[in-house]
C-alpha cells in the first residue's frame, strides 16, 4: 500500500435491517445516501490515525474495488473515512486533523 491508502474488506450485510423501533425494514426499500462498514486490511505508510484491524466507516459511492486472490476490496484515501471504530480510540475523541 502506498502513501495514504487504505485497503478494506466490506462487512458482509444482509441487505435487511431492523429500525430502532423493531420495523424490520427490506433490502428492497429505498434509502437516501447511507454510509457502510468496513474492517482494514492494510494501509500505506501515510495513513496516520488507522491501523489493521480497525472498523471504518465510509460512502459506499467513493470507492475503488479491487480483486485480490479472488476475494473482492475496496480501495480508500484516508481522507475519505468518515469515522475509525477500535478499542484503542479514547472515548470523546474526534480524531480530527484536518
Amino acid at each position: 500500500m502506498l502513501a495514504d491508502r487504505v485497503l478494506v474488506s466490506v462487512d458482509n450485510e444482509s441487505g435487511e435491517r431492523t429500525s430502532g423501533g423493531g420495523i424490520l425494514i427490506p433490502a428492497t426499500a429505498s434509502v437516501g445516501k447511507r454510509l457502510s462498514w468496513a474492517s482494514v486490511v492494510a494501509t500505506g505508510g501515510n495513513v496516520r490515525h488507522i491501523e489493521v484491524g480497525d472498523r471504518v466507516l465510509f460512502d459506499p459511492e467513493d470507492r475503488h474495488e479491487v480483486e485480490l486472490q479472488s476475494k473482492g476490496y475496496i480501495l480508500l484515501r484516508e481522507k475519505d473515512i468518515h469515522a475509525v471504530a477500535a478499542p484503542r480510540v479514547e472515548s470523546g475523541s474526534t480524531g480530527l486533523y484536518l
